[in-house]
């Protein structure tokens, strides 16, 4: 049991090859856990749809206790593990996905058009995140092996996010109010500049913003020749773009189903008015069949 342990936290080392990114291990694995993220989403979701905010923040409180207390308790372990205090500054929520251990948090605890900024920051990257972090997460499966401590939390971590995401989505949380688009553009470039400063102080890639590490940016670090610039100023650019065609989409997609939803109100109304003019007629024939009824004691249907 020790050994087991000892291997899954990866003390000294781990003695396992990595099974290697998009092998079968790597594809079954998250894919297990985007499907039980889903249906946990779709479950909570639904039942909490028709029930007051208060209700649905309830969910979102436990989601952020949960990310946070998974990414703090991997923090120590690595320090632990890597028998470094300072090991902590290179798991800080500095990437795109784990930028949700500081929004999840400020979605369900704050309040106001905070809130309603950060409920759809949440709502935007928070799939896409969790995508990101688990099947385009190629420098961590071709580092280590897929059942490692390292890969483990990372994608439970990850599914909280997607998690959150479609939790938003589904109990109708989401605002996606254009007013509050300044202050999600304010929380995408408090974490870019963050990210830029420290990777310049400690020499690291938060927010990819150094180079790809075999994610998809890797197209855009070799489009521009991995020009210390233009590389993350493209990066910054390609989520303000994102967010802008995210919130479009939803408003068409939005706008389409109030479209049909009023139409089909209409059908019934128009189709409803047509009976109008029998509406005395009905009631008289109601009234006589329930007189009859009792007449002649038989139940009335």
């Amino acid at each position: 049991m020790l050994e087991i342990l000892r291997e899954f936290f990866g003390f000294g080392g781990y003695q396992r090859e990595p099974e290697g990114f998009m092998s079968w291990q790597h594809l079954t694995f998250v894919t297990s856990l985007m499907i039980v993220m889903t249906l946990l989403a779709i479950y909570f979701g639904r039942r909490n749809k028709n029930k007051e905010d208060k209700i649905k923040n309830k969910v979102l409180i436990w989601a952020a206790l949960l990310i946070d207390g998974f990414e703090i308790f991997k923090i120590i372990m690595l320090s632990i593990i890597n028998e470094d205090p300072m090991h902590f500054l290179y798991d800080l929520p500095l990437f795109l996905c784990s930028i949700q251990l500081i929004t999840i948090p400020l979605a369900a605890f704050s309040k106001g058009r905070v809130k309603e900024a950060a409920l759809d920051f949440v709502f935007i990257f928070g799939l896409l995140g969790a995508a990101l972090g688990t099947y385009g997460a190629g420098n961590n499966y071709s580092s280590y092996p897929v059942l490692s401590f390292d890969n483990v939390v990372s994608g439970i971590t990850h599914s909280i996010s997607g998690f959150a995401s479609l939790y938003i989505a589904i109990s109708g949380l989401t605002s996606m109010k254009i007013k509050n688009l300044p202050i999600t553009f304010i929380i995408l470039f408090f974490f870019g500049i963050s990210a830029y400063i420290v990777n310049i102080t400690i020499d690291y890639n938060y927010m990819f913003l150094v180079r790809g590490d075999g994610t998809p940016y890797d197209i855009f670090y070799n489009l521009v020749n991995g020009h210390k610039v233009l590389y993350p100023i493209m990066v910054m650019v390609l989520f303000i773009v994102y967010i802008i065609l995210f919130n479009i989409t939803y408003h068409l997609i939005t706008h389409k189903k109030k479209e049909n939803i009023h139409k089909l109100q209409m059908e019934y109304i128009e189709r409803f008015s047509l009976y109008l003019p029998y509406k005395n007629r009905i009631e008289e024939e109601m009234v006589y069949i329930l007189k009859k009824s009792l007449e002649e004691n038989i139940p009335y249907q």
